[in-house]
This record gives structure tokens, C-alpha cells and sequence, in this order.
């Protein structure tokens, strides 16, 4: 039996990429400071401790693991990542997490690893204009990623490249493009823009109002969970290191993404635009190198995603209500 490892396995990602891998009959250790908060895991064994602790990553890397998954991080949407308060945070405790996990896999002779590395290291100079972002893989240096999250996930890429190069360490990255779906975040202000937007959507009275951070006219692309597992696994089963995109190219305003939101929920609904924390103007997923090296990319409507989502954001509200 294959056995895998995943960091970060009671956030978001992690948690689906536990489940896939366990149906696809792996034994799957997980790790996080916390169980998944929306479901049960489905891990053979789930470590509860801090990554940041290298005594504890030498405890986890007990094994011949076939897959390492390193999702965990210090990380959350824009309310908590664009705000500048959590910047000390999110740089030590992301870096301390990577140094650690690479260095002891590296020790106990664990040498295929995946690292989600994240859209925001492409530099804000090529995102300024929100019809057309530049976010080429080749297009990251010179460097000037937006928000310290960004920096962060730059500085890991080049310690895990420096490792494959250095001491042969079979690395795979990937840079996520705003990975969406059900038992994720909604409301806790680390969820992410369309979570955030069917948890107003779902709240608010029909001929009521919503809130959106500034103008609207920002835009984005985002891609539903089970393609981010798929093209995950894709990568990291393949002979190419990356780093490569995992994203959708259909690009929204984050206007347009509400107003799609509203015909899921049959409602419609004022949009009040407020200050906010917003990032770059314009960011969207550029999947020809995926398509060249892998012959894959994601291909899921972002409506379908959205509805499977704003349902079970739906029902949180519901059970919430009840609760109150």
C-alpha cells in the first residue's frame, strides 16, 4: 500500500486532497494544529501539533512516504492577507513551516514533495490592468509580488528548487490561482472572494443589498476544488517540476462573480461598493505551459463550481439561524 503524508491536511485543500488520496486506496497521515472544521477526516492517522516545531516534523517523517503534500500555511483571503497587520505572522510562521518540512524530508530520505506556491508571488506591475494581467510562469521576475503572503511564497519556491537542485530532492510547484469550494472558510475573515460573496448573497433578504470592496471592476479567475486535487495529483505524479499554474482562464469582476452568485440564489440584490482591502487590479490563470507539459487543464464553468458551493454555504447559514 502507497503511503502519503499531507501538511495542512484540516484546511481547506488539504482535507479534499486526504480524501481523494484515500480513495484512490492510499494510507494517508495527516498533520495540521487543527482537525478540518466542516467534516470528518478521513486519514489513517491524523497528527494534531505545529509544523513550525522541527522535533515534530521529525516525529511525522517516520516512514518511507511515497507522496509529501506541504499545504500548510499562515494564509487567509484579502481581509486578512492585504490588511498589513498579520504580515510578521504570515512570513515567519509560512517560512518556519517549509524550512522544516523540506529539510527533514530531505534527512529521513523522503524525496517527492509538492509545494503550493500561489499566484500572488506574479509582480503587481503586471496586474495593474484588470482586462489584461500578465501571469505567465516566466513572467515572475523580476519580482515584486504584492503582499508579504506573495514574497514569502517566492522565497519557498527557490528553497525547494535550491533542494532538487542541490540534493536531489524530487520537488513539484504549483502556484495557485483562488481555489474555491465547499468545507472551506465563509466566515471567519480568512475565506476567500467567492465564499465571501454566497455567504452575503445567502444572507441577504431578496431586493436587499450586499457589500463589495471597492469598485468591482477588479477581476479575477477561480477554480473549484476537485480540479485543483486533479491537476495537483497530475503534477505531482509527472516528470516535471514546475512551477506551474493550477488555475481557471475564465476571468470575472468580481461585479460579475456577485451578480452570478444572485442567479444561483435566485435574488437580486443592490451591490454597495465600500473600502476594502482588494490586491491587484487584475489576476487570471495562464495555462499554456500546463497544457504543454501535463496535456491537462481545468475545464469546469465557474457557475458549476459556484452552485455545488453557494449550496453548501446555504446550508451553513441555515444551520446557523437554527443555532440562534
Amino acid at each position: 500500500m502507497k503511503k502519503a503524508l499531507v501538511c495542512g491536511a484540516g484546511g481547506f485543500i488539504g482535507s479534499h486532497m486526504v480524501k481523494r488520496l484515500k480513495d484512490e486506496g492510499f494510507w494517508v497521515r495527516g498533520v495540521d494544529l487543527k482537525y478540518p472544521e466542516f467534516w470528518e477526516t478521513t486519514a489513517d492517522d491524523f497528527v494534531i501539533g505545529d509544523l513550525r516545531d522541527q522535533y515534530l516534523c521529525r516525529q511525522i517523517v517516520d516512514r518511507k512516504f511515497d507522496e509529501v503534500y506541504q499545504f500548510a500555511a499562515d494564509m487567509g483571503g484579502a481581509g486578512y492577507v492585504f490588511t498589513g497587520e498579520h504580515d510578521a505572522d504570515i512570513m515567519h510562521n509560512s517560512a518556519q513551516i517549509n524550512l522544516n518540512m523540506l529539510d527533514t524530508c530531505w534527512k529521513r530520505n523522503v524525496r517527492r514533495i509538492f509545494y503550493s506556491s500561489s499566484a500572488c508571488i506574479y509582480p503587481e506591475f503586471n496586474q495593474m490592468d484588470p482586462d489584461n494581467p500578465n501571469c505567465a510562469e516566466d513572467s515572475a521576475y523580476p519580482a515584486q509580488p504584492d503582499s508579504e503572503y506573495g514574497w514569502e511564497k517566492l522565497f519557498s519556491e527557490r528553497m525547494y528548487l535550491a533542494y532538487h537542485r542541490n540534493k536531489g530532492m524530487e520537488v513539484r510547484i504549483a502556484r495557485y490561482h483562488n481555489i474555491f469550494g465547499p468545507y472551506g472558510a465563509w466566515n471567519d475573515s480568512r475565506e476567500k472572494a467567492p465564499a465571501a460573496i454566497c455567504r452575503k448573497v445567502a444572507m441577504a433578504e431578496d431586493g436587499g443589498e450586499i457589500e463589495i470592496w471597492g469598485d468591482g471592476k477588479q477581476t479575477r479567475s477561480f477554480l473549484y476544488i476537485d480540479e485543483c486535487i486533479e491537476g495537483t495529483l497530475r503534477l505531482m505524479r509527472s516528470d516535471w517540476t514546475g512551477p506551474v499554474n493550477i488555475g481557471s482562464e475564465e476571468m470575472v469582476s468580481i461585479n460579475q462573480l456577485a451578480d452570478m452568485v444572485m442567479s444561483i440564489a435566485g435574488k437580486r440584490l443592490a451591490k454597495k461598493h465600500v473600502p476594502g482591502p482588494l490586491g491587484v487590479r487584475g489576476r487570471n490563470s495562464d495555462n499554456r505551459l500546463i497544457r504543454e507539459k501535463l496535456g491537462w487543464s481545468p475545464s469546469l464553468p465557474l457557475r458549476e463550481g459556484l452552485k455545488k458551493t453557494y449550496d453548501w454555504i446555504l446550508g451553513q447559514v441555515r444551520q446557523l439561524e437554527c443555532e440562534s
